[in-house]
């Protein structure tokens, strides 16, 4: 069985078209180059390991890869940008709404973790304190109702006095 051999130039032209973000499906590329199934997933491989970030989704970045593609957009041109994202496998927009999220970062207030733990401290002793009223409430309705149970049983044995 003799092994096949591509033109660089071929091979090259099919990388792109296998590349994301915009990766061609294996099987249409075989159907339309007449280059085996096998062939080409060994290849989308090979272009997925030579560029790691390529086949990380947008979904899938940490929150410092994302930092790190804005440090490295900063002062590019647009044109420079979106060759950059379409080399990572990202779009424009999602770039942008990182830079945006970078930008605002710092305008949310943080509150005192002191002041967070005092009002957590406040809010359980007020819980604990609440639940012992309830227990103490569910305990004077059931005497209550004990009572109440009581006079009825009383009334059905002597009858009732204020029928005398």
């Amino acid at each position: 069985m003799s092994r096949t051999v591509y033109p660089k130039e071929l091979k090259e032209s099919i990388f792109k078209r296998l590349a994301p973000p915009n990766a061609e499906k294996v099987p249409a590329l075989a159907k339309e180059t007449n280059i085996p199934k096998p062939t080409l997933y060994k290849w989308r491989t090979k272009v997925l390991e030579n560029n790691p970030t390529n086949n990380k989704k947008a979904s899938k970045w940490t929150s410092s890869d994302k930092f790190q593609a804005v440090l490295e957009t900063a002062s590019l041109s647009e044109i420079e940008t979106a060759k950059y994202c379409r080399e990572k496998g990202i779009h424009v927009e999602e770039l942008k709404s990182w830079i945006k999220q970078c930008q605002n970062a710092n305008e949310n207030k943080f509150e005192d973790p002191k002041k967070l733990k005092d009002n957590l401290k406040k809010e359980k002793k007020k819980a604990k304190e609440l639940e012992k009223e309830l227990r103490e409430k569910e305990k004077a309705l059931a005497e209550t109702a004990a009572l109440l149970v009581l006079r009825k049983k009383a009334r059905a044995i002597w009858g009732d006095p204020e029928d005398d």
